[in-house]
Formats: structure tokens, sequence, C-alpha cells
């Protein structure tokens, strides 16, 4: 099993965005050193007491300049705020920094409304489906010079290192995005952290609509990726007591409340207890899939085997809201050495 990791920026409590990115600084060096095949850095707006993690193509330069040879990535561009030709000029320009180190995650979400109205995005669009599929086509294209002389953006070329094209990644929540990924032949990450039950049926119409992109623009057969919410700890029982954070925070975000994780024990004193262990991999239902999951660095590894079994992928992204740093560095540590990463 291959294992990277998404991050938020997270903004530490009391802390602010400064502290944020010396954080994920730090976390994209652990992930190099643990044995992780990529680090993804996420895009969110409107939530700067919570999340700093705004603008991914700044945070992936300044993370590739600090690290050898990880990905780096996003996990991902908000692809319905930009203009296809922009985002493929930035990633371009990335990879020519960091020739062959550098993933494209697409995607697409609308935030709070005011957030997308200083976006300049709209919330209104006849066939959202169609509109994101061409987008993304578009970057696509620009990116590996693909539209003929005829067009007009047929004289348009992108700064670019010698021999390497960022990897795309399509990532999505849901069986559209899937179908997309799918029919333009590129590599896709189904996000299991936000709609958990629809991941098998996504990654199954992924595999069908799936045709190698005409410009080489993905695999030659269907590659796909699981974006899991994870925490490890020596013990089923603490990694539950850590997974406090992570259930407080879904809690908050129901009822529209926006901020930083809250810590372990207010998390607990907010759910009314400590969370239970996610269930033994023995005792998990074939139909459950659940949000976040937790458990022993064992307990984990075996978690992974079966979700990633059931839809027949071998890479996991880890991503998690542990409230404490260095107890979110630990937990990733754990989980490296229960999954057996090789250390660089």
């Amino acid at each position: 099993m291959n294992l990277s990791i998404v991050d938020l920026a997270p903004v530490p409590a009391g802390g602010t965005a400064t502290d944020a990115y010396e954080n994920t600084l730090e976390f994209a060096r652990e992930a190099e050193r643990l044995g992780y095949s990529r680090f993804w850095v996420a895009e969110h707006h409107g939530m700067a007491d919570a999340i700093a993690s705004t603008t991914p193509e700044v945070l992936i330069a300044r993370l590739a300049a600090a690290t050898d040879d990880i990905r780096i990535g996003s996990g991902t561009v908000l692809l319905n705020h930009y203009s296809p030709f922009k985002v493929a000029e930035t990633f371009g320009a990335l990879d020519a920094m960091a020739p062959g180190r550098v993933d494209l995650g697409l995607g697409r979400a609308t935030g709070i409304p005011a957030a997308d109205r200083a976006l300049q995005t709209s919330r209104r669009s006849r066939n959202p489906d169609a509109d994101h599929a061409e987008k993304i086509e578009s970057v696509v294209t620009h990116l590996y010079d693909g539209f003929p002389d005829d067009h007009p953006y047929g004289d348009l070329r992108i700064a670019r290192s010698a021999e390497d094209t960022p990897e795309v990644w399509l990532l999505g929540s849901s069986p559209s995005s899937a179908k997309i990924a799918g029919e333009l032949g590129l590599r896709y990450c189904f996000a299991a952290f936000i709609r958990p039950s629809l991941a098998e049926r996504a990654v199954d119409v992924y595999r069908e609509h799936f045709q190698p992109s005409p410009l080489g623009a993905g695999p030659d057969d269907p590659e796909g990726m699981l974006a899991i919410n994870v925490t490890c700890a020596e013990t089923d029982e603490e990694a539950a007591r850590l997974r406090a954070s992570v259930e407080a925070s879904y809690k908050r975000m129901e009822r529209g409340v926006i901020g930083p994780a809250p810590p372990v024990e207010e998390a607990i004193d907010e759910l009314g207890g400590v969370p239970d262990p996610t269930p033994n991999p023995l005792d998990l239902e074939a139909d459950s899939w659940p949000r976040a999951i937790s458990g022993s660095p064992s307990t984990v590894r075996a978690l992974l085997n079966q979700l990633t079994d059931r839809v027949g992928v071998d890479d996991v992204v880890v991503q998690n809201v542990i409230a404490d740093h260095d107890d979110m560095l630990r937990s990733h540590e754990l989980l490296a050495e229960g999954v057996g990463l090789s250390p660089r």
C-alpha cells in the first residue's frame, strides 16, 4: 500500500497563519523522511481562523523548495474559481521549479456565500458537470499543448520543465466526478472522508467509463486513490480519544461553526464522552464505511487493507484534524510504521 498525505494547514489555537505554515513545512519534511509518497495541500476559503491553506500553489512552491524527492501537489485546486489557462500556467511553472515532483489535483466546491462572491464565483450553472469537465479538459489541453494550430489557443504555450508535466488527478466525492475522470483518462481520488458510503460505487463508475487520455495526460489503465481520515496511536483506546477532536469538528461543521479543531478534552466534553474505537476489521460490516477511522498501527493497517480491497485500489491519501501538532505528527509516524513504509 502506498500512503500519501493531504494537509489543511490548520491554524493552531491562539496562533496565526504563520504558525500554520511552519507546521505544514515541518509536516512535509517529516512525511518525506517517513516514506510517504505525496504531500498535498488543500484549498479552502473564508475560514482564516481555522484553515490557512487558501492558496495551494503558493504552499507547493515553498514545500518543494524545502524537500528533496516527495511529490508535492494540490488536494485540490478548486477549478470553479479560476481560468483553466491560469491554472495550467501556474502548475507548469511549479513543475519547472521542481521537475517530476508536482501533482495537480483538480476539483470543485462552493464555500460560504461571501467567499464565493469575493472570488467572483457563480453558484449557478445550467449543467455544472459539463462545465466542470470542460474546464478540466481545457487545463489538461493547455498543459499538453493539445490545441490544434487553428484553435484560438493554438499559439499559447506553457512555461515548463524540459521533459516533465505535472501529474493530473481529479478529486471528487461523487459518481459524477468519477465519470468525468474516467472519460478524460485521468487519475482519480475519491474523498471517502466526505461521502464514504459512495466510495465503491464511485470507483466502479470511474473504471466503467475509463478511456486513456488521447494527450497522454493519464495512465494507460484506471488508477484510483482513497482519501480517508485516519488517527493512529499506540492503542485503539488512545487513538479513539484523539479522534474526539475529529468527531467534534464534524459536529461543529454540521452546526455551521467554523474554527480550529478543539483540543481533545474540550472535544470529549462536547461529545459527552470518548468516541468508541473504530470496530475491529473482523467486525466491520460489509456495507459500513466509517467517515473517520482510528486505532493502533496494526488495527489501522487492517482497516485500510479492508477498505482499499473493497474498491480495488492500492493508494491512500490520509487526512485528519488532530488538534495537537505533535500528536498529529506521531499519528503519521505510527501509521507509517504500521503499514511498513520505508523511511528515506
